[in-house]
Order: C-alpha cells, then sequence, then structure tokens
C-alpha cells in the first residue's frame, strides 16, 4: 500500500509500486514509473518517461526526468531510468536523453547524489557511485562503477571515468580518467591512483602495489604511449585491474586520455586522496 499524501499531485498514468511514500507538494508526471518501497518527502518533481528504482530515496526540491539541456533535443519520448537503493538529495537534478544518442540517460544502482549535483542527458552513470555536493556532467558522460566525485567538480561532455577513480573538488575534468586514477587541478590531471577507495574496497597490499607499478609503466617513464600500452599489457597479462586499465585505454573515445602531472624525471604517481 503506497502513501500519498493529499497536498501531491500524481498524473492519472503514473505507476506507483507498493509501499511508496510521497510527501506533501511532489509532482509526478503522468509516464513516470515509481518503484516499491520508494520514499519522496515533499517537493519532489518527476516528469518524463522517467523509471525510479526500489528502495530510492528523494529529497526536497530534486528535479527528475526535464527535457535535456541541449540545443539538438527535438522533443521526442526520451528517458531516463534510475537503479534500485539510490540516495537522491536535495536539489539534484537529471534529464532524459537525447534523439542523437540512445535516448536514455541511466544510473546505477545504490548511487549516492548529494545537494545540487546534476547528471546530463545521455550520460550513463555505474553502481555505487558517489557525487558531492554540486559535482555536475555534462552530456554524454561514462562513468564507472565506485567513482567518488569532490565537490563543485564538473565533467566535460562524452568524457569516459573508469571504474573506481576519484576526482578531487573544484577539479575540471576535460579527458577520460582510467579505472581506479585520481584526478585532481583546475584542468584536471592524474596524480596517482585512488588508494583509499581500493583499499575500502578490499584490494589487498599486494593487488594495489602491482598497479602502482602498472601506473607507473604507464605514464612516467620514457618511450612512446603506444609502446607503454603493450608493454604493461604483456607484463601484467595476467592482472584483472591492471587488465581493466589497459583495455579502458585501448577502447578510446573521442575526448583524450588524461595525463600524469609528473613527468618520468620527477618521479611520483602515488597520490593518495
Amino acid at each position: 500500500m503506497s502513501g500519498i499524501d493529499k497536498n501531491a499531485s500524481v498524473a492519472a498514468g503514473a505507476s506507483i509500486g507498493r509501499d511508496v511514500t510521497i510527501g506533501p507538494f511532489c509532482v509526478i508526471g503522468p509516464n513516470v514509473t515509481i518503484g516499491n518501497g520508494c520514499r519522496l518527502l515533499s517537493h519532489v518533481h518527476i516528469t518524463g518517461h522517467t523509471t525510479v528504482g526500489p528502495k530510492t530515496t528523494i529529497y526536497p526540491f530534486a528535479s527528475l526526468g526535464t527535457p535535456p539541456q541541449s540545443v539538438k533535443y527535438r522533443g521526442g519520448p526520451t528517458r531516463l531510468v534510475i537503479g534500485a537503493e539510490c540516495d537522491i538529495r536535495e536539489g539534484v537534478t537529471m534529464n532524459t536523453g537525447t534523439e542523437d544518442d540512445r535516448g536514455v540517460t541511466e544510473v546505477g544502482n545504490n548511487c549516492f547524489f548529494m545537494v545540487g549535483s546534476h547528471v546530463g542527458h545521455d550520460c550513463r552513470v555505474g553502481s555505487n557511485v558517489t557525487m558531492a555536493n554540486n559535482a555536475v556532467l555534462g552530456g554524454h558522460v561514462t562513468v564507472g562503477d565506485y567513482v567518488v566525485f569532490g565537490g563543485h567538480s564538473a565533467v566535460h561532455q562524452f568524457v569516459r571515468i573508469g571504474e573506481g577513480a576519484m576526482i578531487a573538488g573544484v577539479t575540471g575534468v576535460g579527458a577520460d580518467i582510467i579505472p581506479y586514477g585520481f584526478a585532481i587541478g583546475q584542468r584536471g590531471v592524474l596524480d596517482g591512483l585512488n588508494v583509499i577507495g581500493l583499499r575500502r574496497r578490499g584490494y589487498s597490499r599486494f593487488d594495489i602495489q602491482r598497479l602502482r607499478r602498472a601506473y607507473r609503466a604507464l605514464f612516467l617513464m620514457p618511450g612512446t604511449h603506444k609502446d607503454r600500452l603493450e608493454a604493461v599489457a604483456a607484463e601484467f597479462v595476467s592482472d584483472p585491474l591492471v587488465t581493466k586499465i589497459v583495455d579502458f585505454i585501448r577502447a578510446g573515445g573521442s575526448r583524450p586520455l588524461m595525463k600524469a602531472w609528473q613527468t618520468a624525471e620527477q618521479g611520483g604517481g602515488d597520490a593518495e586522496p
């Protein structure tokens, strides 16, 4: 049984699951699906072709499923899909996709969106992602699982961010970030690995040491990028963590790969955010 406050507005056609709480002054559009066990505290706006997964909690003044902020959007029935058990705090905004991409913006499970964060059109956000206050994603951004965004960080459209990466606060991201990388700076550069994140996920000292070796070989040693990549791929062929980095780089994208700020002569590359 769902509890809908008398001051909420739920359009005919909206699909509301079991045990859903919809607080006062929430506005739910006709093409919205709310999964079982969700809680909308108050003043939540959900519109468009939007699906919210089970047991997601949404705080006041979040606005989900509004049209993409794109001059190329032509008014089509594009979608927003949000996974299960997400925590969406005050003032968060998420847009639907555009006709010129896959037509859907996707968010995984167990994500935490803090106050004022934004997911732009056609983004694909993995599971267990954390976006701190006012972190924003431009359109067409791809984010792997377990990524952490610091407050006021901003990601350029079409950027790829690999699994387990961390972006420091007030960092501008204009290039792809390798899995487990740590980016920092007004125009973000790699400053080593997200070691704390790796430890929190239970990776061993041995795992992290091998990743550090691979990172140095990829970014801090002499030679061409192609030769360094092939050497690392051969040396760490049986290491699943390093293989994720190699595969990510080989897959490529429309944005360049983020580089490390240290040179081989300077050393470093073991930052722990």
